[in-house]
């Protein structure tokens, strides 16, 4: 059949290679179409069917999904707007109003936000344990627990969750385990294989790993949990693009050697702040004297690319700190190629009052460091200044 022009500029002729691309293809559509109503009217209510509505799903975001699966060993993913929107998607997804939830009390701070959210206006009542005891998880269980959620590694008091020991305490297995593992990203630790049923990150983060990306991803140890919350998100809506995903995909093709080195670097900067005289304490699970250092040797296959230090001049000091750096950047993030520093106390964790930071572990006083993967010599001259600054 033939069109005039203006027909034609609409229906371009699309491409179809005869080889295999080695990149994953920036399926950039919203819109896929049919030849039959039937596929079309099945695809709606299929996870697994046909591609026709990126908010449901999307080539370059399913290989975004299978790439993360794969590497936590799930049957399934889906891939999120941001962090918080796997986050919020699971434990919504997951909970209703009269449910019970565990959490360990050193959380992110944006999922201590929704918590005490659904605790408010949702009628679920929370219960936060310290993340270290077992037997503290059994004697919060109720009938009407129906999640426990844990960090792989806590942000930012670097706290080493015991998942095998915790995920077990629940004998009956009918509480569902979730697990943060933004900090420890699959090449450290994989919590489906000490039992979690879900696990979350922040593809923003490691996954990623420079700073171009806005992304979160859920990795499911079950096709039922999987679709539960597939159902939810879809009218929930905060799936992600398929160009934040393929920069997240692109970025996970260097995360194994980011991570290696990240985390050699993150143990120079302990080793050398934990002799600083201007340092109270340091966080860092590849130290001996961490309260973790055991299960972290158990757990993770090495410390992570996150440090935490307290400074002895309190909050003033880390206000100064984190201004006097000029290698490293002062952002909210990590995960970066780049050393990023934050204040957790004014920023990530603001939402918490005294009592609450306390109750984290977190002082005034307290610095977090997100490695990068920069010389660590250099790294280390940069803190050493800004120390001198803050003193």
């Amino acid at each position: 059949m033939s069109f005039r022009p203006e027909t034609r500029t609409v229906h371009p002729p699309l491409p179809h290679p005869g080889n295999t691309p080695l990149g994953v293809p920036i399926y950039q559509a919203g819109q896929f179409s049919f030849d039959s109503a039937d596929r079309l009217a099945a695809a709606f209510g299929d996870p697994d069917g046909d591609f026709f509505y990126s908010r449901y799903s999307n080539p370059t975001v399913q290989a975004l999904e299978e790439a993360v699966t794969d590497l936590e060993g799930g049957v399934a993913g889906r891939a999120f707007a941001s962090g918080m929107g796997a986050i919020s998607a699971v434990l919504l997804g997951l909970v209703s109003s009269g449910d019970h939830v565990i959490a360990q009390r050193r959380l992110y701070g944006g999922t201590h936000a929704v918590l005490t959210d659904l605790a408010r206006r949702w009628g679920v009542e929370v219960t936060l344990v310290s993340g270290d005891d077992p037997d503290e998880v059994r004697e919060a269980l109720r009938p009407t627990t129906r999640l426990l959620y844990l960090e792989t590694i806590a942000n930012p008091t670097t706290h080493v969750a015991d998942l095998p020991a915790l995920i077990s305490a629940d004998a009956s297995g009918g509480v569902v385990s979730v697990v943060d593992n933004t900090f420890a990203s699959p090449i450290l630790c994989r919590p489906i294989e000490h039992g979690a049923d879900v696990v979350v990150h922040s593809a923003t983060k490691f996954l990623g790993g420079h700073a171009d990306i806005v992304g979160g991803v859920a990795v499911f140890a079950s096709a039922e949990l999987h679709r539960r919350v597939w159902d939810y998100s879809v009218e929930q809506g905060a799936t992600t693009d398929p160009f934040a995903a393929w920069l997240t995909l692109r970025g996970m093709q260097t995360l194994a050697l980011r991570m290696e080195r990240q985390c050699a670097n993150a143990l120079v900067l302990a080793e050398r702040l934990a002799d600083h005289p201007a340092v109270a304490r340091v966080y860092y699970p590849d130290l001996p004297d961490h309260p973790d250092y055991a299960t972290a040797r158990r757990l993770l296959s090495a410390g992570g690319g996150v440090l935490a230090f307290d400074l002895a001049g309190g909050r003033e000091a880390g206000r100064a700190f984190i201004e006097a750096v000029r290698l490293a950047a002062l952002t909210p993030s990590l995960g970066d190629v780049k050393t990023l520093v934050l204040h957790p106390a004014s920023t990530s964790h603001g939402q918490l009052d005294a009592e609450a930071l306390a109750a984290a572990g977190i002082g005034a006083g307290m610095v977090r460091i997100a490695v990068g993967i920069e010389h660590p010599e250099d790294l280390w001259g940069d803190i050493e200044q800004a120390l001198a600054t803050s003193a």
